[in-house]
């Protein structure tokens, strides 16, 4: 494959095979999903939390800054089910709840902070 051509998906798996009608509720599932990924606060904890399990206070020190900030964001991706939670007594644990998040995070880390990215 040519250098400057960008590569392709087969056409049994290209996009725009789908019906019209599920073709928009999948984009409408991926728009969503991009949108709660869309920040770089929770962009990082979902990069943290991707080596494994780590508690609000953990996250705090990781991403330096404060606890406000941080359950904040931890709660939107709570609601959006991207993250699950577990208590050990007064601590809270978050870990990747979506396998769709993972792939995503690889992809991200490849992308943009891999070396000679």
């Amino acid at each position: 494959m040519n250098s400057l051509q960008p590569d392709r998906i087969s056409d049994d798996e290209a996009c725009g095979t789908l019906p019209a009608d599920q073709m928009l509720r999948q984009a409408t599932a991926a728009a969503g999903f991009l949108k709660a990924l869309a920040h770089e606060g929770r962009l990082m904890i979902l990069c943290h939390l991707s080596s494994g399990e780590k508690s609000v206070t953990e996250l705090e020190h990781l991403l330096d800054s404060r606890q406000a900030a941080v359950s904040q964001q931890l709660a939107r991706l709570r609601l959006e089910g991207l993250v699950a939670t577990r208590r050990d007594g007064k601590a809270i644990y978050y870990s990747i709840q979506d396998p769709k998040v993972l792939r995503t995070i690889t992809l991200v880390y490849d992308m943009f902070c891999k070396p000679g990215a």
